[in-house]
């Protein structure tokens, strides 16, 4: 290698990208780690190509022919060999380089070539290339192609490999862009391996560095390959692969990036700091700020649950190394000192970063503790069933494949279809989770493109009717999709709806109903129902957007605006649009924030909202280049891929309501008339979300409630200003008469008879038994009563089946508690099989279900728990 090689990974990225640059390339800023709302075929951004996907399959037309950036990257699957491995990580930077329609495979590997002697400064003997081999099931054969421009470059034919589709064929997802590739390793010579290792194999003496996608094929779901309309190109770097490399070190976690998060590790810790504990906390706190900082947080779903799971392992580790109090924001402080130039956003969102970080660290460092205790318990026993293992995931929050792994470390397996069943209980009670599929990427554009490859060009902001020609009409599965020359049609994009309207001919002759909208990239084309007639190609018509619709739409899309600057104000600039869906009728904001909004706060953002709407502020949409939306303070929506030139909505002077968005807007906030939330609840754990109405429709509901008011006035026989205090007055009689029928169903039970069913259990007496009709303070006044007549050494449950709810109570002796019979964790067990939950002390504890046909089974479970630990 030369002397003048790039040595820190900054100075791998800019040798990287400046060549490219020097080579005609467009240099693209890294695009976020959650992908556009338009690719649902993951989870996360795991490759260079995902955020230039539109471009790759002809939705969007590219800024230029020829790219590059260094692209965030996070693959969830290497969570587990973190730390194992030397050059695993979640998340990474991959250096690429794209051509689209432009250079093809003798192109690609000429820069790479280049580069590789140039500009890193390799040895052309010590590098090695593979190609692929070809297979029967694709219909491809040997890329000979790929070999006939590695020869030209002048690398021999034996240093050349032809390797299988496992190795050498790309694919971003099930479905999508891929195509064979070629990849280029460095041979770090026999002392790494043997004499008979190859480029592919599994050995440490080939050390992959580049890969160079062919990409010729979109393959649809059931696996079949079509050609995409152009030949492109799609690479990967890896710039920490590179780094380990180029600064001579035997891992990744010793290069320039790693060795800061390292050392803050060792010198945190006060047991033994292992190289797999520091290695898991400098990957992983590097990963959660990074997520954070694009969006994610924690929550028990998707994005959101990897983020956890990549916290908890870090907080775990740390405890097990011995860091005390709260680390990671330490963690935070360095990544941002190493990556904070290349990646400002990180800096950016530091205090939202922080939050999440510490609120997280303190929730499940609050549990961790006893959460460990029962799981070494567990394995201390030998014994990790499902049931203990869903207790640590529901009650003690340890994400299922911590557990996994804990277990793992101790030579245990865990019962993963117990687990998951149990879940899936869990679920059904408490029915969650909605399903459904998504549309494959590129579906809408097979459609609108095969109705015309010229775009719709869309005039919807400027008016509400156009005249125009039919481009286009198919029919498919039943539905009729046209495609106009020009639309005043919006899309569904952003979270507003489609607009709705009608087609004519402008003769007369035909009409059809716009029933919706779809979107493909800039190109669009509308669902209709036809009335009378028929369109034809090149029909003359009038296309007609609904425009009470379309006000009613603008007045919520506009108000989502304001209620998220009122949010951010009273709530805290952490606070992010984490989806939304604006419609005629109402409005849905979903937010990421950790608690439920006070009233107060639910009043100050209402009235903050309406505030502004009355001062009658003018909506302004402008197009500007991206760098000065974002000098301008301009806010971007969740899950949205932006190019070099935006649409930017500013509310008066912008001061307070900023936003990137292509929806559309009333021409000023007074248009909006009223805005009124109707609920706020969770969306998701971390996410919040309101709806409300505006306009009408806000005032249609304020006259609903006055009306409701008014009835309930005339049924209680008060004025209005005191129906608070009326129903007041009749909830403290029925709590009265309540507890009085309680005391007297309590009466009616002998506690001596009760007692008489008590058992001995291991030298102890035991009583679990059901009594009718007594709840609340009543039964544990019972209980306390039943335990004097049982005597010493007892532990005594009952449970009542009353007004449709289930009680239960728990009280054992502390001679008992030490022999590992504790109230708490009996109530809280039977609870959960009743659909409640509860606690309490050692010695004393309460609980309640919804469920009172599973009171016999609760407590089943509840004398069973105190049998085996009583050993009986």
């Amino acid at each position: 290698m030369r002397d003048n090689r790039p040595v820190t990974s900054d100075e791998i990225r800019e040798t990287y990208l400046s060549f490219f640059e020097q080579h005609g390339h467009k240099r693209l800023r890294s695009g976020s780690l959650v992908p556009a709302s338009f690719d649902p075929s993951v989870l996360l951004t795991t490759a260079g190509m995902h955020p230039l996907k539109p471009y790759f399959m002809g939705l969007e037309a590219p800024p230029a022919d020829r790219l590059t950036s260094c692209q965030k990257c996070f693959r969830t699957p290497d969570i587990e060999n973190v730390g194992v491995t030397a050059r695993h990580l979640t998340f990474f930077e991959m250096l690429g380089n794209f051509s689209l329609g432009d250079y093809f495979k003798a192109g690609a590997a000429e820069f790479a070539w280049d580069l590789s002697l140039n500009g890193f400064g390799f040895d052309p003997k010590d590098i090695w290339v593979t190609v692929f081999e070809g297979d029967p099931a694709l219909g491809i054969g040997l890329d000979e192609e790929a070999v006939a421009a590695w020869e030209a470059l002048g690398v021999p034919r034996d240093r050349i490999v032809p390797c299988p589709r496992s190795e050498n064929f790309w694919q971003a997802g099930p479905t999508g862009p891929c195509g064979p590739c070629s990849e280029l390793y460095l041979d770090r010579g026999v002392e790494y391996g043997s004499p008979d290792d190859l480029p592919g194999g599994e050995n440490e003496r080939f050390l992959e560095y580049w890969n160079l996608v062919f990409m010729q094929f979109d393959q649809a779901p059931d696996g079949t390959l079509t050609p995409l309309p152009n030949q492109n190109i799609d690479t990967g770097l890896g710039l920490n692969r590179m780094a380990l490399i180029q600064q001579g070190v035997e891992t990744i976690f010793d290069t320039d990036q790693f060795v800061p998060l390292i050392a803050l590790g060792r010198e945190l810790a006060t047991g033994e700091a292992d190289d797999r504990a520091l290695r898991i906390l400098a990957d992983h706190t590097r990963g959660m700020t990074f997520l954070i900082a694009d969006g994610v947080v924690p929550s028990n779903e998707d994005r959101g649950y990897v983020l956890r799971r990549l916290m908890r392992r870090a907080i775990q580790q740390g405890h097990r190394i011995g860091i005390e109090g709260g680390f990671l924001p330490r963690y935070v402080d360095v990544v941002m000192e190493t990556m904070g130039t290349a990646y400002p956003e990180i800096v950016e969102e530091r205090d939202t970063i922080l939050k999440w970080v510490r609120a997280e660290e303190e929730g499940f460092g609050r549990t961790l503790e006893s959460g460990l205790k029962i799981l070494e318990e567990k394995v201390a026993a030998g014994s990790l069933d499902a049931a203990a293992v869903f207790q640590l995931h529901d009650t003690y929050g340890f994400p299922f494949a911590l557990t996994q792994e804990i277990a793992a470390e101790r030579g245990l397996e865990v019962d993963e279809a117990g687990f998951d069943a149990l879940m899936d209980e869990q679920r059904a009670r408490s029915a969650g989770g909605a399903g459904g599929g998504k549309a494959r990427v590129g579906g809408a554009a097979d459609v609108v493109r095969a109705l015309s490859e010229t775009p719709t060009e869309f005039t919807g902001y400027e008016h509400l009717e156009e005249h125009t020609t039919v481009a286009g009409v198919t029919e498919r599965d039943g539905v009729t999709y046209v495609k106009l020359a020009s639309s005043p049609f919006y899309a569904a994009g952003g979270g507003q709806v489609s607009d709705v309207g009608t087609i004519a001919c402008e003769d007369g002759d035909c009409e059809a109903v716009v029933s919706g909208v779809l979107r493909a990239g800039e190109d669009q084309a509308v669902t209709v129902e036809l009335r009378t007639g028929t369109l034809k190609d090149g029909e003359r018509v009038v296309a007609r957007v609904d425009p009470t619709a379309r006000h009613a739409t603008q007045c919520n899309h506009t108000a989502t605006h304001l209620l998220h600057a009122a949010l951010r104000k009273h709530l805290g600039t952490h606070v992010r649009q984490a989806g939304s869906a604006v419609q005629p009728d109402k409005l849905r904001f979903d937010f990421s924030h950790g608690q439920r909004l006070s009233p107060q706060e639910l009043q100050a953002v209402e009235d903050d909202v309406n505030g502004w709407i009355l001062e009658n502020h003018p909506v302004r949409a402008i197009s500007t280049t991206l760098d000065e939306a974002k000098a301008l303070g301009a806010m971007a929506l969740f899950g949205e891929k932006y190019g070099d030139v935006v649409r930017m909505v500013s509310v008066g002077d912008g001061s307070f309501s900023r936003e990137l968005c292509g929806g559309t807007h009333v021409r000023s906030t007074a248009e909006i008339g009223l805005f009124k939330i109707t609920s706020e609840g969770s969306s998701a754990s971390n996410v919040r979300r309101i709806e409300a109405v505006t306009g009408p429709a806000a005032v249609t509901l304020v006259r609903e409630h006055d009306a409701l008011l008014r009835a309930s006035a005339d049924a209680l026989r008060t004025p209005v200003d005191q129906v608070p205090d009326a129903i007041a007055a009749l909830q403290a009689k029925v709590k009265a008469a309540a507890k009085a029928q309680a005391a007297g169903a309590a009466a009616g039970v002998d506690p001596a008879q009760v007692a008489a069913g008590a058992q001995d259990v291991g030298g102890a007496k035991v009583l679990v038994a059901a009594v009718e009709g007594v709840g609340g303070k009543a039964l544990l006044e019972l209980a306390d009563k039943v335990k004097g007549q049982v005597g010493e050494d007892a532990a005594v449950v009952l449970g009542s089946a009353a007004d449709g709810k289930v009680g239960l109570v728990a009280l054992v002796t502390p001679s008992l508690v030490e022999r590992g019979v504790k109230a708490g964790e009996i109530v809280k067990l039977a609870a959960q099989i009743t659909g409640g939950g509860g606690g309490g002390r050692d010695t004393a504890a309460q609980a309640g279900g919804k469920d009172p046909s599973k009171l016999g089974e609760a407590l089943d479970a509840a004398r069973a728990a105190i049998t085996g630990a009583l050993g009986g």
